[in-house]
């Protein structure tokens, strides 16, 4: 699959294969295959990625107050495999459910010390 990073990867939704959306696309991580060609190699989403991406004090600001969110800093993001995409349009969407996928450590962090304390979250279904 050929796509042009900037456009038709950077910021766009990815959707897991049940129509969740799973999170943006926040940076790319390359690689060179045998003949030296880069290829996409993995999505990264996250605020970790995005801040990396932005750059400057705006990035790390972003960086510094996601990281409040998590029990083991440095903030890393979440690492999708390229060959786990379906398709590209106005979504990336993905061949697996979001369950298959590796967890945020921002959204875990919510999970345990937020939503699981809500009366109830146990029994939601999701």
């Amino acid at each position: 699959m050929r796509v042009q990073v900037a456009r038709q990867l950077l910021d766009r939704q990815l959707v897991d294969v049940t129509g969740r959306l799973v999170g943006k696309v926040d940076d790319v991580e390359f690689a060179l295959d045998d003949d030296g060609v880069p290829y996409v190699r993995t999505l990264l989403s996250g605020p970790g990625a995005l801040g990396a991406r932005v750059g400057g004090r705006l990035g790390r600001m972003l960086v510094l107050a996601a990281e409040r969110f998590v029990s083991d800093p440095p903030l890393t993001p979440m690492r999708i495999p390229f060959r786990l995409v379906e398709r590209v349009d106005s979504a990336v969407w993905l061949r697996v459910p979001a369950e298959e996928l590796p967890a945020s450590p921002v959204e875990e962090w919510l999970r345990r010390h937020l939503i699981g304390r809500i009366p109830g979250a146990g029994r939601a279904s999701g």
